[in-house]
């Protein structure tokens, strides 16, 4: 797949495929969450509970490093190290260890919710989308974390009376993004893309004159106005879509609400909160290059949104290595989400 912003890609893949084989295979320092159900019920280290996804900081943002390696190498592969991300694709993604991730998904599925939920099948997704010998095996292996969280997906929806607008994990919004196209595409997933449907329907259908002028808020690593209209985009037709935004986010045209054009300011890379902000700049890059994309090329909207993720994505790029952990264990994901979109 090529885009304009493919040799961009290409001139930074080595420097993000090397972020990511490092962090990947860091254990610590781990934010693990587990729930002790009785005293000394802890594991000893990370691996013991999550032999695959056991690195980056913590489970969400390994899951989606790993899909930033198939990514790479599916795309780029002679601008990578194609030789050894197989080989820890190979280790990490072996049917033992994830059925083990599978085990202990069904014992805590909460965390991160929907966030980590939506990488998880995204990573799928890409594996079983992509006609490579290793890659079957792959997606082969990973059928048992994606059925438990496909039915956790599925027991959650339908009670989930209220979306959540936050900028980070639990938005739900971004978590139904990320699922939709395993939910598509995958066989036996009609009943996840049904839940997807009446949730996005339920929740967003009727949002007018969105308040995008109160974004961002301090730890955002997503937009909750640009994710839910992204989702939006993938979900409708696209007359209806256009009317849909029309009403949602009505001075686009016009440049406002201003604070959605205007990237975030990030004051501390090494306080994990604030270097969300980082994240925010290229998620929010991306949702503007997904809109666009939706939209007739004629469409006033179509330069301002095209615009307005350069200006947010082209600074972060510089970012993603060599700096603070809060940054690199996840940062190098949105950079390929923006350069592959």
């Amino acid at each position: 797949m090529t885009s304009p912003r493919t040799p961009r890609l290409l001139a930074r893949a080595g420097e993000f495929s090397a972020v990511a084989l490092r962090v990947v295979r860091q254990e610590f320092p781990n934010d693990i969450r587990s729930t002790m159900r009785f005293p000394g019920d802890f594991p000893n280290r990370p691996a013991d509970l999550y032999p695959a996804f056991y690195g980056c900081l913590d489970w969400h943002s390994c899951v989606e490093m790993h899909w930033l390696l198939v990514r790479l190498l599916r795309t780029v592969p002679d601008a990578v190290p194609a030789g050894e991300i197989r080989a820890v694709l190979d280790q990490h993604l072996s049917g033992e260890a994830l059925e083990a991730e599978a085990k202990t998904f069904r014992t805590t599925p909460s965390r991160a919710r929907p966030y980590a939920w939506g990488w998880a099948l995204t990573l799928h997704h890409e594996l079983a989308t992509w006609d490579d010998p290793d890659a079957r095996r792959w997606s082969a292996n990973l059928v048992p974390l994606s059925a438990a969280v496909t039915d956790a997906f599925l027991s959650w929806l339908p009670k989930q009376t209220y979306p959540v607008r936050y900028g980070a994990h639990s938005n739900s919004a971004f978590g139904l993004s990320r699922a939709l196209p395993y939910a598509r595409d995958s066989a036996g997933s009609g009943a996840l893309l049904a839940a997807i449907e009446d949730a996005a329907r339920r929740w967003f259908s009727t949002d007018t004159d969105y308040p995008g002028r109160w974004e961002p808020s301090g730890a955002d690593f997503l937009s909750p106005a640009l994710a839910e209209a992204e989702l939006q985009a993938a979900l409708l037709p696209p007359g209806r879509f256009r009317s849909w935004l029309d009403r949602f986010l009505p001075g686009l045209a016009g440049g406002e609400p201003a604070t959605l054009f205007a990237p975030a300011t990030v004051s501390d890379d090494s306080d994990g909160q604030l270097a969300h902000l980082r994240g925010l700049n290229l998620s929010r890059a991306w949702c503007w290059l997904r809109l666009a994309d939706h939209l007739p090329q004629d469409d006033p909207r179509v330069p301002l949104m095209r615009a307005a993720a350069e200006q947010h994505a082209e600074p972060e790029l510089d970012q993603v290595s060599g700096g603070h952990y809060s940054v690199e264990h996840w940062l190098a994901c949105y950079a390929v989400l923006y350069l592959t979109a």
